[in-house]
């Protein structure tokens, strides 16, 4: 096993030894308090620094009850269970990933308190809700919910997604516009496992089509804005001072002319807040209307895609296969030396 899990390795044996229960379904007996059943699942475990940006404060958090949290708040507790268990499977490689790598200077942007931790509640890296958060969202299906969420941790624990021997980047996404891209087209990283492949029944997404309206000068201010290029567009031009100049393998914009500056789809998706990087366009005297296909920037496991491919029978450890070339699941183990 490589060297650089050793340390989560020794502490997820740990877990699974001192844990044989410790992730358990909610029973309604009536006789305890939910949040008394659920004191195994919320108070052992490897500890995970999560920066809470509404409190400002960072809180320690049981490795399985942040995957709990994390599950929760990425994907609606009603999709399908097998759907659930390859969140949490993504979740937990994801940031079994990120403390094997150690570095968390991407915090320090948030702020002063932010600086300690290792992790943040938002899309920057999971999404995350602590268990009152949760009684909130769940309301009178709060029981129902977490024991659902619950079982979908239990099946995976001490699980997670490896390639080559190390866990991978394991991004997520909510909807594919009917693929999935390859990482290097939308980040910096080429990944090998993260290549572009079908997720046509994404089209079945309620998020699969959107539509947003801006003006001429928005657009120019936005982009300047977000990359630092100022826009001259001709009066000449009429209609055609915006074109899509070559796309990528899964058929978003890869390069964009705007007026005099290219740009890329990525740059226009943020400075623009469009939910997918493919998109067309219509122009009506200064008013532009961008119509996206997809939700997210599409690299991985599309969680609606995800949900499903269940719905059709596929278990978690296809849906993972699916998304994630290559890869393994793997149960770590004590390593051999």
């Amino acid at each position: 096993m490589h060297k650089g899990i050793l340390l989560f390795v020794a502490v997820l044996i740990g877990l699974m030894i001192v844990l044989p229960a410790s992730l358990v379904s909610i029973q309604t007996d009536g006789g305890r308090d939910a949040q008394e059943r659920e004191k195994p699942l919320l108070s052992e475990g490897p500890d995970v620094k999560v920066y809470l940006t509404e409190e400002k404060k960072v809180v320690d958090v049981p490795l399985e009850a942040y995957i709990r949290g994390v599950v929760a708040a990425e994907m609606p507790a009603e999709f399908h269970t097998e759907a659930l268990k390859a969140q949490a499977l993504a979740a937990r490689t994801y940031i079994v990933d990120r403390m094997q790598r150690g570095n968390f200077s991407d915090m320090e942007a948030m702020g002063e308190e932010a600086a300690a931790a290792q992790v943040s509640d938002t899309v920057q890296h999971q999404a995350y809700l602590p268990d009152e958060q949760l009684r909130e969202k769940w309301k009178n299906q709060y029981q129902q919910y977490s024991q659902k969420v619950n079982e979908a941790v239990q099946a995976t624990q001490g699980k997670v997604i490896m390639y080559d021997g190390k866990p991978i980047y394991a991004a997520f996404f909510s909807t594919s516009n009917g693929l999935t891209e390859n990482a290097e087209d939308y980040f910096e990283e080429s990944y090998p496992y993260l290549r572009s492949v079908d997720s046509s029944w994404d089209e079945e997404s309620p998020k699969y089509l959107d539509e947003k309206k801006v003006s001429v000068s928005d657009l120019l201010q936005k982009l300047q804005e977000k990359t630092g290029k100022k826009v001259a567009v001709s009066a000449a031009s009429g209609s055609g001072w915006m074109e899509v100049k070559k796309r990528t393998e899964g058929e978003r914009v890869a390069t964009v002319r705007v007026g005099d500056q290219d740009f890329t789809g990525r740059q226009v998706r943020e400075a623009l807040d469009l939910a997918s990087s493919d998109f067309e366009w219509s122009i009506d005297e200064n008013e532009i209307t961008f119509r996206t296909k997809g939700y997210g920037h599409g690299v991985g496991m599309s969680q609606w895609g995800a949900n499903l491919m269940a719905q059709q029978e596929k278990t978690a450890e296809e849906i993972i296969a699916h998304y994630y070339r290559g890869v393994d699941i793997t149960a770590v183990e004590q390593d051999e030396e």
